[in-house]
């Protein structure tokens, strides 16, 4: 490094000092996914990091502050979407290429690019780099993972990969930090070096290079043949497709040019890395002879899922639990000290009582997100969408579907604005359509709900929890759903043949512990903040709605409640068991005639074939905003929280002990798997439906959306009811 900062002539020293302590820098990052990119940004940046949307897109733009020097102002740091080259055939693609070649407007010039370079796939990663070397814009190459290289046997020469370029090369080992101070030098040494002394002239594919095509270096699992192929397939059309000779030529110009880049990659990367070859398989290698195997490939896909259910439920119970007891003492703290009326209704039972519902969930959302990084840190998800794109292509989808449908098991908004990777408008369309099938992580409360009422401590084989095979039977259900109805739209409306698939696989590695606890602490700031915004608005709206109109009162104290007549008449007299039933009475008539009450009443006879009453039908309407908010929601309309003797402190508990006007109870085994049934294949989330809305420009897909799956789900629901009570399990 020390080399190249001797390379910066002495006149630019000065200039460099003097104008960088006057603006701001503004360095793009950029590299093709998996290269380590994000780790890299991630450890640049540190939580200095702001995520919002590219202007008028819904592409999410992810910018930092970056100290190259103490004694400089922080440079901004932009960490571009993935790409292969600048060719862009996706929304994505297309955004990054734009702002990497100057043609953003909504973006401020790039003073800099820091091209991520996996160093154990230099052949693939060096394509795009060669290309942005030819705009001759300042470049300087981030050599990631070089470790991982260091030990899968390939000694680099970075000297002689920096000469061959004609720009710095820096390996860096983001997780450790080493680096990155020499990247910081060398990106500041680039930006004002003298044009001359940079080879971006564009003169690269005019070098003499040879034809051979034979390479001995592997990208992972994949030949770098077929690598060719998917770039040919990314660069131009099909000959069946093109309509003129003159567009085959052209076709055929672009090939040979590609043809002769990676021939002149091949040679670079020959001459500076040495392959040491003990006729030994990789660490990475025999392990995918086992994970990927056609038959136990998918048998450990599914022991994995399994085993991280298992945990879920066993390390969030406790505290789930004592979240649950805090939120419970501060709702009876507020009914205790604070002044009876509306106001302390509002904050016990509508906010306290609504919003602690939910949260509650939290730790298995936490460690469902702590697993989901892990298992994609170590590089086993790619593992999981090589399993699936057998199955994916059957029934008519491209191969990158599984992407965007293994992020809608997080949430179904990042997922759906991932299928701007797929180039065919009908099958990332058909992609669209069925990603809200995945179960997401607003879904698991209400699963964890039904399971703690009625199948909690309950052991298959003695060891492994019932709940956790439920949800792992959701989570299979939503994948086998989704699969049937994507084969029904590709064969129907979106009807078109899977383009060819390549798919990359990156070698294994330990999880960063610094990028995984970065996911948990967004994802729960993410979390926290729906919390905190939706779920408060909608427990308030809920609570009144469930609040008024005021019932007429009664003859006992004009309805007012124990606490109430006490405050009134310290030396009044009731029997306990009368004030219990009294207060029961205002309650339930209340809740009955209030506008909340109403509307469960109004569609109850449509709901009663699934199992549900009135009380499950207003939760339903509520959830049709956000689906957790239906724990808020059954929490206030039982009045969760209240320490009478005809009340339960807990919304189990509140389950457990409701009853029907006839004495039968409200909920059973069947009306809880009932309603799991619906909530997995309903549409039950407008930030979905947005999504779809602006991702597809149109309502037409939105409304087709939650027309097809609200109908799916009813018919489900009620065939699980209705069979479920004609063999005997009512």
């Amino acid at each position: 490094m020390s080399a190249i900062l001797e390379t910066l002539p002495a006149k630019h020293s000065s200039e460099l000092r003097e104008l960088d302590s006057s603006r701001r820098l503004t360095i793009a990052v950029a590299g093709n996914p998996n290269a380590g990119k994000t780790r890299l940004f991630n450890s640049l940046t540190g939580l200095r990091q702001k995520v919002a949307n590219y202007p008028g897109v819904t592409v999410e733009s992810k910018t930092g502050q970056w100290l190259l020097r103490p004694d400089l102002p922080a440079a901004r740091l932009i960490d571009l979407p993935g790409l292969y080259s600048l060719d862009a055939t996706s929304l994505d693609e297309e955004i990054a290429s734009d702002i990497l070649l100057g043609r953003a407007e909504s973006t401020p010039k790039i003073d800099a690019i820091v091209v991520v370079v996996d160093a154990t796939n230099l052949v693939r990663n060096l394509y795009l780099a060669t290309q942005l070397i030819e705009t001759g814009q300042p470049i300087v190459v981030a050599l990631t993972m070089f470790d991982l290289a260091e030990r899968s046997r390939l000694r680099i020469d970075v000297q002689k990969l920096s000469a061959a370029l004609g720009i710095a090369v820096v390996p860096v080992v983001a997780k450790q930090h080493r680096g990155l101070e020499e990247l910081a030098q060398a990106v500041l040494a680039t930006i004002w070096s003298a044009p001359a002394e940079r080879s971006g002239d564009g003169a690269l594919d005019d070098r003499p290079i040879s034809f051979s095509l034979s390479s001995p270096v592997r990208i992972q699992t994949l030949e770098l043949t077929k690598i060719r192929q998917t770039e040919v397939y990314r660069t131009s059309k099909a000959p069946s497709q093109l309509r003129s000779a003159g567009a085959l030529q052209t076709a055929n110009e672009r090939q040979s040019k590609l043809f002769r880049r990676y021939a002149l990659i091949e040679r670079i990367v020959s001459d500076a890395v040495e392959t040491i070859d003990d006729g030994k398989a990789s660490v990475s290698e025999r392990i995918d002879r086992v994970v990927t195997h056609k038959l136990f490939g998918p048998a450990i896909l599914l022991l994995v899922l399994l085993l991280v259910f298992q945990t879920i439920f066993s390390l969030a119970r406790l505290p789930m639990n004592l979240i649950d007891y805090v939120f419970g003492a501060l709702a009876g703290a507020a009914h205790a000290y604070l002044p009876a009326g509306l106001f302390t209704d509002l904050l016990a039972d509508g906010i306290i009582a609504g919003v602690g519902a939910v949260l509650a969930f939290l730790p298995q959302i936490l460690l469902l997100f702590l697993f989901i990084s892990i298992l994609e840190d170590s590089g086993y998800m790619a593992r999981a969408a090589f399993l699936m794109d057998r199955l994916m292509r059957a029934v008519g989808l491209h191969g990158k579907a599984f992407v965007p449908l293994l992020s809608s098991f997080a949430c179904a908004v990042p997922g759906i604005m991932a299928t701007r990777t797929i180039e065919n408008p009908k099958d990332r369309v058909a992609t669209i359509m069925i990603a809200p099938f995945m179960s997401c992580s607003a879904r698991l409360p209400v699963y964890t709900l039904i399971i703690a009422a009625f199948f909690s401590g309950q052991k298959v084989l003695g060891v492994i929890s019932l709940g956790a095979l439920i949800i792992l039977a959701m989570y299979l259900l939503g994948i086998v759903v989704a699969i049937i109805v994507a084969w029904i739209l590709k064969h129907t409306i979106l009807k078109a043949p899977p383009p060819p698939f390549v798919m990359e696989l990156p070698p294994y590695r330990l999880p960063d512990v610094g990028n995984v606890a970065h996911t948990l602490v967004s994802r729960s700031t993410v979390f926290l903040k729906r919390a905190g915004t939706v779920i408060l608005s909608i427990s308030i709206l809920l609570w009144a709605l469930v609040a008024f109109p005021r019932s007429a009162p009664l003859a006992l104290g004009e309805g007012k409640g124990e606490r109430e007549l006490r405050a009134e008449s310290p030396n009044l007299s009731l029997p306990q068991t009368e004030s219990a039933a009294a207060k029961s009475d205002v309650a339930s008539r209340q809740i009955q005639n209030s506008f909340a009450g109403r509307a469960g009443r109004l569609i109850e006879p449509a709901i009663t074939p699934l199992g549900f009453d009135w009380k499950i039908g207003i939760g339903l309407i509520s959830s049709f905003a956000a689906r957790e908010t239906i724990i808020s929601t059954l929490s206030i309309v039982y009045n969760v929280g209240e320490t009478s003797d005809s009340k339960s402190s807990s919304l189990v508990g509140a389950m457990r002990n409701a009853k029907r006007s006839d004495g039968s109870p409200v909920w059973t085994p069947l009306v809880g798997v009932s309603l799991m049934l619906f909530f997995l294949l309903a549409c039950q989330c407008m930030s979905t439906v947005a999504i779809v809305r602006r991702e597809t420009n149109s309502w037409r897909w939105p409304l087709f959306m939650i027309c097809y799956m609200l109908v799916l789900a009813y018919v489900a629901s009620f065939a699980t009811y209705q069979g479920g009570r004609l063999l005997g399990f009512s």
